[in-house]
C-alpha cells in the first residue's frame, strides 16, 4: 500500500513540473532554457527573423521602402557596435516587437546614443530568411524605420497603433 502513494505521489510530481515547464516555454515564446539552447536543431528549416542596421545616403532615397535582396544592401550594413547601440537590445526589438506603437518608435530611438547619428542615415531593416526548394535559403530584406538626429521615419506599410 505505501509503494502504492509514493507511485502516485512520484506521478503527482512529474505532472505538475509536465504542467510548470509547458507554461514557461508556452509564455516566453518557446524561449525558456532547456527548450531553446540549441535552436539550431529545434528550429532548422523554420523561417527565421534578424535585425540589421542599413547605412542611407540622404541623397538616394529612390524605392527606399521597397523590400530588398540581401545582395543588394551587403556592403552599406552598419555594425550597431560601432555606434554605441547594444546588439541584443536592437536584435530584440526589431525582430520580436509585432505591434508597433509611439512608445516603441520613441525607444527606438533612445537606443542610440546623443549625437552619434550627426550628418548620418540608417534604415532599421528586418532580415527574413526561408529554406526554399533545392535546399537554399532566401533571405529578404524589409526596410522598416528611417533613423536620423531628429526623427524616426516610418514604412508605410508598418501599421502603428496609437496607443501603449
Amino acid at each position: 500500500m505505501k509503494y502504492e502513494n509514493d507511485a502516485f505521489r512520484g506521478l503527482k510530481l512529474i505532472g505538475w513540473l509536465f504542467l510548470l515547464s509547458t507554461v514557461l516555454v508556452a509564455s516566453h515564446k518557446g524561449e525558456f532554457w532547456p527548450f531553446s539552447i540549441y535552436p539550431m536543431f529545434s528550429q532548422a528549416g523554420n523561417t527565421w527573423n534578424r535585425a540589421l542596421l542599413i547605412e542611407v545616403s540622404p541623397d538616394d532615397t529612390t524605392n527606399i521602402w521597397s523590400e530588398k535582396s540581401i545582395e543588394s544592401i551587403d556592403q552599406h550594413v552598419v555594425p550597431v557596435k560601432e555606434l554605441g547601440v547594444d546588439q541584443i537590445d536592437y536584435s530584440n526589438f526589431i525582430s520580436k516587437t509585432e505591434t508597433w506603437t509611439p512608445g516603441r518608435l520613441s525607444a527606438l530611438k533612445k537606443l542610440f546614443p546623443e549625437n552619434v547619428l550627426q550628418g548620418r542615415m540608417v534604415m532599421a531593416a528586418k532580415a527574413s530568411g526561408k529554406l526554399t526548394d533545392g535546399d537554399s535559403v532566401s533571405v529578404a530584406i524589409t526596410p522598416m524605420f528611417l533613423i536620423d538626429s531628429d526623427t524616426v521615419r516610418v514604412n508605410p506599410n508598418i501599421p502603428i497603433h496609437n496607443t501603449d
